[in-house]
């Protein structure tokens, strides 16, 4: 009987510092230096959208997301750690950014995400990087010309789960019944099949859907500023000062430009000079 509590002390002993030493490697992402582990593995990962056009859309062909801001957060992870560095991706839905960001599965956001009062109570973000607002897409031909058509109809607008689109149209239209969606593909398949009269969130975003989908436009103006930053841990300050550093950078050396005339050249209605402003 001795035998066996001794046998079974020693097994508790190991487990305990087994588990001691597992939690000592461990560290949450608040005690972690981002950068200087970054600058170490020559890699950055980034979570962006895969399900939104012209800014992170998945390619069935080969695989990749490819948009705006994906090419913008390459530039980006060489301009900080050298042309040799690596960006890593992982998708992200507006639901899901704040999370993973938090349990650091990523380094940063960079998904169509706007810096307000509220987020930053819970992260910190860099300079802005563009220049949106909220508008409307609608069918081609419809009686939703604005917000206010929309509150006036009692109409339903369409929006994504986690985007904070849909909170700005219970401001100015509190009329208007509201249906969320997990993603802007779904929100999109439910504009076409009429279970709303009017899809809402930022101007950038509605306008890579009506390059795919020629019968819908945007209408109506903005009507809430929507400036998109990229979001990080607010315990990152070094990592924060150098995506900072780095994106001044770009648009000092013409890159910045080159990637916004890249992805929205051919977009009617855009305006360039809202969008890059600083």
């Amino acid at each position: 009987m001795k035998k066996f509590i001794r046998i079974l002390g020693l097994v508790l002993t190991l487990f305990t510092l087994t588990v001691v030493v597992s939690a000592c490697g461990s560290k949450p992402l608040s005690q972690r230096n981002v950068l200087k582990t970054d600058q170490q593995d020559k890699t950055i990962t980034w979570g962006v959208k895969a399900d939104t056009r012209l800014f992170g859309l998945l390619d069935t062909k080969d695989g990749q997301i490819k948009g705006f801001e994906v090419d913008l957060a390459k530039a980006l992870t060489k301009q900080m750690l050298g042309k040799d560095a690596k960006a890593k991706f992982i998708q992200v839905t507006s639901s899901t950014r704040m999370p993973m960001l938090k349990n650091g599965n990523i380094d940063a956001i960079i998904a169509t995400m706007t810096n307000t009062p509220e987020r930053r109570k819970q992260v910190a973000f860099s300079n802005t990087y563009f220049y949106a607002g909220q508008s409307l897409l609608v069918k081609k031909g419809s009686s939703i010309k604005n917000v206010k058509d929309l509150n006036r109809q009692k109409g339903t607008v369409l929006g994504v789960v986690g985007s904070d689109s849909v909170e700005n149209v219970a401001k100015v239209a509190p009329n208007a019944k509201v249906l969320q969606l997990t993603d802007y593909a779904q929100a999109m398949t439910a504009l076409k099949s009429g279970q709303g009269q009017a899809l809402t969130t930022d101007n950038g975003i509605l306008y890579g859907m009506s390059v795919q989908n020629p019968g819908y436009e945007v209408t109506g103006g903005t009507f809430v500023s929507e400036p998109y930053g990229i979001a990080m841990d607010k315990n990152q300050t070094p990592f924060k000062n150098s995506v900072n550093q780095a994106l001044t950078a770009l648009r000092e050396n013409g890159e910045y430009a080159k990637l916004l005339h890249k992805w929205f050249h051919n977009v009617k209605g855009f305006d360039y000079e809202e969008a890059a402003k600083e």
